[in-house]
């Protein structure tokens, strides 16, 4: 196996994200793990978990190129406006969280890195910080110059892919175009293909509305739009199945039968997903330049310090991205 090197951030650095990365540095890891951090940071946490990892300073001018041993972590030091306390947020460090995306993300381009793992962010303050954020997702599309992504969350079993992401639910339906549906199911569809190594992937599409639109008695967006662009698209070649009830697509006589979910909003895919594997599941994202993978959870503010967490999601992420850069 040839050893690859990977750009693992810790996100908030008020929350889990820390401790997490600190708790999975006891065990080793079959590729170089670099977290892009504070060290000071890291230090203090690791001596609030009780923990006894040695952290390794790193730049871009000397990258290791073999694992670090167990109980030790490869840091590219990024400093913190001002500490962090556990548990407590503060908007003076909303830069740096976005700093640490910077710079991985700019490493997964520049080739220093073969992909990038990324523990949660509170969106909240970095936007109380002045600076719109609305997600990993987003900022790293711009990053990359990269038009349309696709948010993809997996676990055991199941992958579900989003149309639209993070929106009021008021919009949904006005951003469920032809255009937009083609765009995020080619993209699907070829990273199962090239990301994923499924040769033919086949793909469940939900409807928007309630009963698929009950034949346009409960909206007529399957009939308009969502019916004609997967016909569409059947005729490239695609295997879709669909549009389908979102209420009884989610069962195994439909499930089993497929290689992913195409959900037309985050709350109508997402909710059945965590229930199935919340803590081993991954987030993806589909259609960048560069592997991206993630954590499934949030910021858990309330844990952060403690050591009552679990590694899980990102112990997945990490497989996950290793498996998506072979």
């Amino acid at each position: 196996m040839t050893v690859k090197r990977f750009a693992l951030t810790p996100g908030e650095p008020a929350g889990i994200g820390p401790d997490l990365c600190l708790l999975l540095a006891r065990d080793s890891q079959p590729h170089v793990l670099i977290a892009i951090a504070s060290i000071e940071l890291m230090r203090t946490r690791s001596t609030e978990l009780g923990l006894n990892i040695t952290l390794i300073e790193v730049t871009p001018l000397h990258w290791p190129d073999q694992p670090a041993p167990a109980g030790s972590l490869y840091v590219w030091d990024t400093p913190l406006a001002s500490a962090a306390t556990s548990g407590q947020l503060s908007p003076t460090n909303a830069h740096y969280v976005l700093t640490t995306l910077q710079r991985a993300g700019k490493g997964c381009l520049d080739g220093s890195f073969a992909g990038m793992i990324t523990a949660p962010v509170h969106k909240g303050v970095i936007n109380e910080a002045g600076i719109p954020f609305s997600g990993h997702t987003e900022f790293l599309a711009e990053l990359t110059s990269t038009e349309q992504v696709v948010m993809m969350l997996a676990t055991h079993g199941l992958r579900v892919a989003l149309v639209t992401t993070h929106l009021p639910l008021k919009e949904v339906a006005d951003a469920i175009t032809s255009e937009r549906l083609q765009r995020v199911t080619r993209i699907l569809h070829s990273d199962l293909v090239e990301k994923f190594g499924i040769a033919h992937p086949r793909i469940l599409v939900c409807g928007l509305n309630p009963h698929a639109g009950e034949g346009g008695h409960l909206g007529r967006e399957e009939i308009e739009i969502i019916e004609p662009t997967l016909e569409a698209l059947r005729r490239e070649g695609l295997d879709l199945i669909g549009p389908l009830p979102a209420d009884t697509l989610f069962t195994p006589k439909h499930l089993d039968h497929c290689d992913a979910v195409l959900a037309m909003y985050h709350d109508q895919g997402l909710p059945v997903l965590k229930y199935k594997g919340f803590g081993a599941a991954v987030n993806v994202t589909l259609g960048l330049p560069i592997v991206r993978t993630s954590v499934d959870h949030g910021t858990a503010l309330d844990l952060a310090g403690t050591g009552r967490i679990d590694t899980g999601s990102l112990q997945v992420a990490l497989e996950t991205a290793y498996q998506m850069a072979r």
